[in-house]
């Protein structure tokens, strides 16, 4: 039994095709950046939001740019996206024997398009689906328009689509394990490429490259000389961001342990701070003319409260389609004028509802 599963870890003497634990790193590298480069966008909003709040409200678009940059870069000089160099993996075209043959252009221009335009759209659809949700949660559409039962049409198709989606790949990485198939992805079968191991070879082709574009020629162009300086800025900072990406993944591990819940007493206990006071309340005659005298009101639509719903922020209860709307044009609490995100939306749910 361990004899024919060895194949799963261990490559024959002339099989340079990857093993499956160092297909699923490279793939899972790119997915630990994007969380770790949204975290520090977070962080330097919150702290500054008129300086850095641009970054947060674009991140998507500035991240897939960054993205597409640094893939055109490796996919040019490394036939490999940023995470298959990091692991010593090459692109080949699917069927071709020289291992120092660059990809030709169809091949190169679908795995530029897949690395980065599919994670791109899936990211949205998420976003879309999760928004789609939080709307029908709390009824903000008419129940009887057109975009409402689009809508359900949609939350009622996506789950399907994403099991699909998953099983497909899930196939493909079977068939890569058990069967020795030429490729762990449907993508890289969509783009007719295959991964292989970096030779001695093709790492002497490389530095060949590299000198060679640094060199330069003193009677070029000067369209060509910005050129080869706008390349040589954006491989230094590919190689900037590859050479420091073992520290980054280092201090990932150490904020997950960080924030794990086994240290979250030891956490509690460095970070306490005392309890800020509670909001005022207006019960008596000094009442506020912001808040209405009976508790059922909502303050914005003054009518009686649907689905109650209090601004983690401030404490005071609202109708949530009034919350939802004042809150995501002003970002703030109507009452107290705290800073307020649609995340601090709490919907409260009473006996009788």
């Amino acid at each position: 039994m361990a004899e024919r599963g060895a194949h799963i870890t261990t490559a024959s003497p002339g099989d340079d095709r990857p093993s499956i634990f160092e297909v699923v790193a490279q793939e899972s590298l790119m997915a630990a950046v994007r969380p770790a480069l949204h975290h520090v966008v977070k962080v330097l909003a919150e702290s500054n939001p008129a300086r850095y709040g641009t970054l947060w409200r674009w991140f998507d678009e500035l991240y897939t740019l960054l993205d597409l940059l640094l893939q055109q870069h490796y996919l040019s000089w490394a036939r490999a996206s940023f995470s298959e160099n990091f692991y010593g993996l090459k692109r080949m075209t699917e069927g071709s024997k020289s291992g120092l043959r660059p990809l030709r252009r169809k091949e190169y221009w679908k795995s530029l398009l897949l690395l980065v335009l599919v994670p791109y759209l899936r990211m949205k659809l998420e976003k879309f689906v999760n928004k789609l949700k939080e709307e029908e949660d709390y009824s903000i559409h008419n129940t009887t328009s057109f975009r409402k039962r689009w809508y359900k049409a949609i939350l009622a198709t996506y789950p399907f689509v994403k099991f699909a989606w998953e099983g497909w790949f899930l196939f493909y990485q079977l068939r890569y394990i058990l069967w020795n198939a030429r490729h762990h992805s449907p993508l890289l079968k969509i783009a007719g490429v295959q991964l292989t191991r970096l030779t001695l070879e093709d790492l002497h082709a490389m530095e060949k490259t590299t000198a060679k574009t640094s060199s330069g020629q003193a009677n070029d162009s000067m369209g060509q000389r910005m050129k080869d300086t706008m390349k040589k800025v954006l491989g230094g900072v590919a190689l900037s961001v590859s050479s420091s990406l073992s520290l980054g993944v280092f201090f990932l591990q150490f904020l997950e342990w960080w924030y794990s819940a086994e240290n979250q007493d030891t956490l509690k206990s460095l970070s306490s701070l005392p309890a800020p006071p509670a909001p005022i309340h207006f019960d008596l005659e000094t009442y506020s003319p912001l808040l209405p005298k009976l508790k059922t009101v909502c303050p914005l639509c003054r009518k009686i409260r649907v689905n109650d719903t209090a601004l983690g922020t401030s404490g005071y209860v609202f109708c949530y389609r009034c919350a939802y709307y004042y809150v995501k044009t002003h970002q703030r609490c109507p009452v107290s004028g705290y800073p307020t995100e649609l995340q601090h939306l709490i919907r409260l749910y009473t006996p009788d509802g």
